[in-house]
């Protein structure tokens, strides 16, 4: 039977995993689109736009930005459930920071209980690339050891080749005698 806390502890982390599957990566940071944080926090998209707008100050271009029309057409056409009715309207989309401050601008109990999954989430998301950084510097030392090795094992082996070679034929030398020397016995005897 599984106790309160396990199950406490599984839903926690099945929101973190929904939450981070609502985070993409776009001008090379990861960000959530306004109308994803807006259905995390309880609140339309629209009102979720209206406090950014009264509240510019409290949204910097690295808390929040617009994506351009571009951005907007490939988000849409690679999240298969993204609405085409908004096409005109290009998105929101919050960074980390953003997304945190949103949820003390709309102050509502729901959005304060989701700020902590939705950091949990970027924080999961922040360690996955920190190891995956530790692995790719890991992996290029591996490399540079290996090309060193391959090198070094190319000169070896052209020290080695010329031993392995077959020495040069001397020319044969034959066994008995001559016709000379036949010629030179029988005139003896």
């Amino acid at each position: 039977m599984e106790s309160k806390r396990d199950t406490t502890e599984k839903d926690i982390r099945a929101k973190t995993v929904y939450v981070e599957s609502l985070i993409l990566s776009i001008r090379h940071q990861r960000v959530m689109v306004d109308a994803d944080l807006a259905g995390l926090y309880g609140v339309s998209t629209k009102a979720l736009n209206q406090a950014v707008k009264r509240n510019p100050d409290r949204f910097p271009a690295d808390f929040a930005f617009l994506l351009t029309f571009p951005e907007a057409s490939t988000m849409r056409s690679q999240i298969v459930t993204a609405s085409k009715r908004n096409i005109r309207h290009r998105p929101l989309v919050f960074t980390e920071y953003g997304a945190i401050m949103a949820a003390n601008v709309l102050n509502s109990r729901e959005a304060v209980r989701m700020s902590v999954f939705v950091v949990r989430a970027f924080v999961r998301m922040r360690e996955k690339l920190a190891a995956n950084q530790v692995l790719e510097k890991r992996l290029a030392e591996i490399e540079k050891k290996l090309l060193l090795h391959d090198s070094s094992l190319r000169d070896l082996y052209d020290r080695i080749r010329p031993l392995l070679m077959p020495p040069p034929e001397k020319p044969k030398r034959r066994i008995g005698f001559l016709e000379e020397k036949k010629a030179v016995y029988r005139a003896r005897g």
